[in-house]
């Protein structure tokens, strides 16, 4: 007997089809449901593997009501679905379904639907074990290796911070002096954090320290773990105005809140900001809430150690990665970039990097999708073995089945000679199937094959052959879309995206063109055999109003046309494609944004101090702030020594 599934659907006749063609395939039905009240009434009573899930059911609630309940109960479901709304259908992937399957449906659909959604539900269970393993024993040995309690709370913070993506971490102790156990953890870039007590926070934030105790009173701590995002994080800003100041200050769109209960009495709460409002889910409140125990001893062993660090500083680690294998991660050679988004990709990366799950990288053309790739294999236990990349926009599609799968000499004409594939070249590493949104349709069946049975067969061959290859596939197009209009398999889809990497367009990370740019005048003025010092800051302000189509590669490219074409030692111009509209906005009175100005003004300021930084006059010294800080921002900036006199 196969597994158990749940038929959630209002309809007689589709709900008895489906019941029949299920039986039939071996499948246990442990009933049929008409509504949600219905459906929790027959999973009390025998609890399913896989439940079948129509949206629209009689009754108030409807299946994307019940799809949260089952995801907090660990079951896995696919939606049956006829065709919805896009606001619809976008409430339903929230809820990160194991698969849709779009009425009318076939036999074989449905089958391959639940065979997909119980291999992704298996592996999502075996990563979620794994991750809360390593979890558990880097929180366990956190005190034997800390100076101080904010050591610990900066170092738990690093743990999480793969699987609870944070921009800023706010540690502190209710209950006795509030002044005494806060701290605040700033991300300034990948593994670097700034570490700021009360005394920091009030300087950063211009509060008084009166004031700062007036809303400290009136913040009232939840007692439970809680998300809150949109609207819900807007209300909680409006009624807890310490939120608000965090908020306001550092740009932060939801948060989520952790309360742990000490055993020595108290209790240490833990809050997450983000600055994308979308960050939070059901699923961080499940993992914290397994780990609100060890993270609770841990914590209140740490404020056991009595040694404090002061003052604010910037502090750098290297955590563990997943699975308790250290790869040695400390940074993205070849990536450059701050912005909390592409930060959101590092951290995507060093979490999947150690495993051989597939992964999927999704985004614009020029993005730096081959470069994830390469970074996936070279953090990996596979990177001493080949990387192999495959263009399949740029293969014939008479030639992808030869050039992927190989072929036996005398197998068609012209086949002169015995062909290893790319499957086979890549056997113990990494094969990247780039553009595969371009794969024929009809290849993609053979592939999903290689996927599962992980064998392949070569073109007039007589045998399969086993492989060991991590998959690694790329795209710029929207595969839900290929899917919807017949271009891209439904099935082969799903085993692809167990584990989706998106990356942002360079035009929502704009604070990261500053060093962009300066890297690429580095990296073109040394091949050119040139001593250009940096952009203009007229320059610089056009970069940045620009939209960027073709993303990083496009700013690399014109940054090398620019270091070619300039004949002094400072980019003073930059030809863009829409140059007549570039400089008709660039002409017209635009507002600067907040890095624009802290940019001008660290540059004016150091200017005066002749470029020094540290000590007396220094530009920290004027600047209010410590030198680590400012040589941070700095380096965020995109602000050299060549800039500063």
């Amino acid at each position: 007997m196969r597994d158990k599934v749940l038929i959630v659907e209002d309809q007689f006749i589709e709900a008895n089809d489906l019941q029949l063609m299920l039986e039939k395939a071996g499948y246990q039905v442990t009933g049929i449901a008409r509504s949600v009240q219905q459906a929790l009434e027959l999973i009390g009573q025998e609890k399913p593997s896989l439940v079948l899930l129509d949206i629209y059911l009689k009754g108030k609630l409807t299946g994307i009501d019940l799809a949260k309940q089952l995801r907090e109960e660990n079951i896995a479901f696919v939606y049956l679905s006829a065709n919805s709304n896009q606001d619809v259908l976008a409430e339903a992937k929230a809820t990160q379904p194991y698969g849709f399957l779009v009425k009318p449906f076939r036999e074989k659909d449905v089958l391959a639907a639940l065979e997909i959604a119980r291999y992704r539900h298996e592996h999502s269970l075996e990563s979620n074990f794994r991750r809360e393993a390593a979890l558990q024993k880097q929180l366990a040995g956190l005190n034997t290796r800390s100076v101080s309690w904010q050591d610990t709370i900066m170092k738990i913070g690093m743990a999480l911070q793969p699987y609870v993506s944070f921009d800023f971490l706010r540690g502190e102790f209710k209950d006795g002096d509030p002044t005494r156990y806060t701290r605040g953890f700033l991300r300034i870039g990948f593994n670097e954090y700034q570490s700021m007590g009360v005394s920091e926070f009030l300087v950063m934030t211009g509060l008084s320290l009166p004031d700062y105790e007036v809303l400290l009173r009136s913040d009232h701590a939840d007692p439970i773990a809680a998300v809150y995002a949109g609207r819900a994080f807007e209300e909680l800003c409006s009624r807890r105005p310490l939120k608000k100041v965090v908020a306001g200050y550092f740009g932060m769109a939801s948060c989520l809140s952790l309360p742990l209960y000490l055993s020595g009495g108290g209790t240490f709460y833990l809050s997450f900001y983000s600055r994308s409002a979308d960050t939070y889910t059901g699923e961080h409140l499940t993992l914290l809430n397994r780990l609100q125990q060890s993270l609770a001893e841990t914590v209140g062993g740490a404020l056991a150690i009595k040694e404090a660090t002061k003052g604010l500083e910037t502090l750098k680690e290297v955590p563990l990665a997943s699975g308790g294998n250290s790869t040695g991660i400390s940074g993205f050679e070849g990536i450059v970039g701050t912005s909390h988004r592409l930060l959101n990709v590092f951290d995507s990366i060093t979490q999947v990097a150690p495993l051989d799950t597939s992964v999927l990288i999704l985004g614009e053309s020029g993005t730096g999708k081959e470069r994830v790739a390469e970074c996936l294999h070279r953090l990996s236990p596979r990177k001493m073995k080949p990387f192999i990349k495959v263009n399949c926009a740029a293969l014939p599609a008479s030639l992808i089945e030869s050039e992927l799968f190989g072929h036996e000499k005398g197998a068609f004409t012209g086949a002169t000679d015995k062909r290893i594939g790319k499957f086979e070249q890549a056997s113990g590493g990494t094969i990247l199937l780039d553009e595969i949104g371009e794969m024929p349709i009809e290849l993609q069946v053979k592939w999903l094959r290689v996927l599962q049975e992980k064998e392949i067969e070569r073109i007039g061959g007589s045998a399969p052959i086993k492989v060991d290859v991590r998959v690694i596939a790329a795209t710029n197009k929207d595969l839900e879309k290929e899917v919807a209009e017949g271009r891209f398999r439904l099935d082969l889809y799903y085993r692809l995206n167990v584990f989706p990497i998106q990356l942002p367009p360079l035009r929502e990370r704009k604070d990261d063109i500053p060093a962009l740019a300066d890297h690429f005048v580095r990296y073109y003025s040394r091949k050119a055999g040139k001593n250009i010092a940096g952009i203009s800051a007229g320059v610089l302000q056009e970069l940045q109003a620009y939209r960027w189509p073709g993303n990083v590669r496009e700013l690399e490219h014109i940054i090398e046309r620019s270091v070619l074409l300039t004949k002094g030692d400072t980019i003073r111009d930059v030809i863009l494609p829409d140059q007549k509209e570039s400089k008709h906005a660039a002409s017209a009175p635009r507002v600067k944004t907040i890095l624009e100005n802290e940019r001008d003004h660290i540059l004016e300021v150091l200017k005066q101090c002749d470029g020094k930084i540290w000590g007396a006059g220094g530009a920290a010294e004027l600047l209010n702030v410590p030198p680590t800080t400012l040589q941070s921002k700095m380096k965020k900036l995109g602000i050299r020594k060549e800039h500063m006199i």
